[in-house]
């Protein structure tokens, strides 16, 4: 169990589970009969879009011979993750952000790393000088440059000739 934990330490039990599933080339809606839960919530967890509880986890682990306890540990390395990265996340002052200037999304799950393009068009586009002023602090200016650059460069068309 040890190696088996050390190799998928971190990443969701759902994603473990649909590849283990793939390599005994079991369907996802029979095992899910099989083992007394809904297809649409197996599919759920090896999507890695819901949780694996510790009922389910042994059920799996019992139908697929896996040692007991492997997918719920499994799930707590995975959460602890998780909270590790949100801990760590930086995040600009948000106090000078309007929540209304990203009205589609919530403003606490944006990911300020990975979205940082959509991010600085979205204030670079409507919002106001305090929080334009933010944005630069937060990221600087090279990197909104970059961004903006492009944000404003034209679309490349392919070009036919082979």
């Amino acid at each position: 169990m040890n190696t088996y934990l050390e190799k998928y330490k971190g990443i969701h039990p759902g994603v473990v589970l649909a590849r283990e599933l793939k390599k005994r080339a079991l369907h996802q809606r029979p095992f899910a009969i099989a083992v007394g839960e809904h297809p649409q919530t197996l599919n759920a967890i090896t999507k890695g879009k819901r949780k694996l509880n510790t009922e389910l986890a042994l059920k799996i682990e019992e139908k697929l011979g896996l040692e007991e306890g492997t997918l719920a540990l499994l799930q707590t390395y995975f959460d602890i993750n998780e909270h590790k990265k949100k801990m760590t996340q930086r995040t600009p002052n948000l106090t000078c952000v309007r929540k209304s200037l990203f009205w589609d999304t919530d403003i606490n799950k944006i990911d300020w790393e990975k979205q940082y393009k959509a991010v600085i068009q979205r204030v670079f586009e409507r919002g106001n000088d305090t929080e334009k002023s933010e944005i630069i602090g937060f990221y600087g200016q090279k990197k909104i440059a970059i961004a903006l650059a492009q944000m404003n460069a034209p679309y490349i068309v392919h070009n036919q000739d082979f």
